[in-house]
């Protein structure tokens, strides 16, 4: 049996003492040290909960993307509001499943894929295949198949492959 090893992530401690401040909405001296000691502490307690740990390669990438997830998911918004308010009346609406074919090996870059394509209105990460090669995706408005499999490899997972392979 081999010893648990601890570790503190510090990404994880700047996260959970943001989060802390955040919902205590106070920056007072007090509640900074309360936050910073309580998420090392938890940082500390939970990493054998994480026996693989993301290494992220590119954190330039990685803001730049996050950026255009901001981007498409507020434009996103808009198109899913039309669609409600049944306001694009000279087409049809079709929704349907698409198979988008995948390079992206990394289990975080896969949880990150999956987080964008579910946090963007209209779509849905349905399922991976057992294999991991075909990503599975439920559309709202699917007009354009290819044009949808080139944006979801080409947008997200090329620089989600940067960041984490």
């Amino acid at each position: 049996m081999t010893p648990l090893r601890r570790t503190v992530s510090p990404v994880m401690v700047l996260g959970l003492t943001f989060l802390w401040l955040l919902l205590n909405q106070s920056l007072a001296p007090g509640q900074v040290l309360l936050g910073a000691a309580l998420s090392v502490l938890l940082a500390w307690a939970s990493s054998p909960l994480r026996p693989l740990q993301a290494h992220i390669r590119r954190l330039d990438l990685a803001a730049l993307l996050l950026l255009q997830v901001c981007m498409d998911i507020a434009r996103s918004n808009i198109r899913v509001a039309l669609i409600v308010l049944g306001l694009p009346r000279k087409r049809s609406l079709r929704s349907g499943f698409l198979d988008v074919p995948l390079d992206l090996r990394d289990p975080h870059g896969l949880a990150a894929l999956a987080a964008i394509v579910t946090a963007t209105p209209g779509t849905v990460w349905v399922g991976l295949s057992p294999d991991g090669n075909v990503l599975t995706l439920h559309v709202l408005d699917l007009r354009d198949e290819a044009q949808l499999v080139n944006l979801v490899k080409h947008r997200y997972e090329r620089p989600l492959m940067r960041i984490f392979e």
